[in-house]
C-alpha cells in the first residue's frame, strides 16, 4: 500500500466512492461535510497532500503563490495516481466508480491526475481549481466527466486559468459541466448542489 497517509470510510456498495482532496492546509476530514452533501452514504477515500510548506499540507510544491512547480505536479499526480490504484486493491474498490472531490489545491491536483493518468480518474468534481500542467499529453479522454465551480473574482484560480483546462479536457475529448459562482475562493451551496446534480446523472 502507498505512503501516502489517509483514512477510509467504507460506504453503500451502489454509490460512487468519493476521493477527498482537500486545499493547502487542509486534512482527511476537510471535505467530509462536502461528501454528505454530494452523495449521503457514499464511501470516502481521503489522504493527505505530501508536500509541506511552512507546515501546511500540500499535494505539490509551488514557486510562488499561482506559480506552479510543473516538474513537481507530474511527479506528484503520478504518485496520487498510483496510490488510488493500490488502494482499488486493498479496499476492493476496483469494480466501483471513483470521483474525486477536489478543493483548491486538491482540485489541481485531481486536474492533473485527470489529464495525465486518465485510466485511473474518469470523473472529478473541482471546486476552485485551475490549469495544473501546461503541455500534458494528448490522452484520449472521451470516458472523462468533469465538473467545475469557479468563482468570478477568485484571485488565486484565475478564470483564464480555469478556460485553459477547460480547453484541455475538451480537445481530448473529455464531457465539461462549468458552475460560475460571483464570488471568490470559495465552496457555495448554489456549487454543491450542481455538483450534486452532475453527480446523479
Amino acid at each position: 500500500m502507498s505512503t501516502f497517509e489517509h483514512k477510509y470510510a467504507e460506504g453503500e456498495q451502489d454509490l460512487p466512492v468519493l476521493l477527498l482532496l482537500h486545499g493547502t492546509g487542509g486534512g482527511p476530514d476537510d471535505l467530509l461535510g462536502l461528501a454528505r452533501e454530494l452523495s449521503p452514504g457514499s464511501a470516502t477515500l481521503a489522504p493527505v497532500g505530501p508536500v509541506s510548506e511552512f507546515g501546511a499540507a500540500r499535494w505539490f510544491r509551488r514557486l510562488a503563490e499561482g506559480v506552479f512547480d510543473y516538474e513537481d505536479v507530474v511527479k506528484r499526480a503520478n504518485d496520487l495516481a498510483d496510490f488510488v490504484e493500490a488502494a482499488k486493491s486493498e479496499y476492493d474498490l476496483k469494480n466501483r466508480r471513483l470521483v474525486a472531490v477536489g478543493f483548491s489545491n486538491g482540485a489541481n491536483i485531481a486536474a492533473a491526475v485527470t489529464l495525465l493518468r486518465p485510466e485511473v480518474l474518469t470523473e472529478a468534481a473541482l471546486f476552485s481549481g485551475m490549469s495544473p500542467v501546461p503541455q500534458p499529453p494528448g490522452h484520449d479522454l472521451s470516458g472523462t466527466r468533469v465538473f467545475l465551480s469557479n468563482g468570478e473574482q477568485d484571485p488565486m484560480a484565475p478564470l483564464a486559468s480555469t478556460e485553459e483546462y477547460i480547453r484541455l479536457l475538451k480537445e481530448r475529448g473529455a464531457e465539461v459541466t462549468t458552475h460560475r459562482q460571483p464570488g471568490g475562493h470559495q465552496i457555495t451551496l448554489d456549487g454543491v448542489r450542481a455538483a450534486r446534480e452532475w453527480l446523479a446523472r
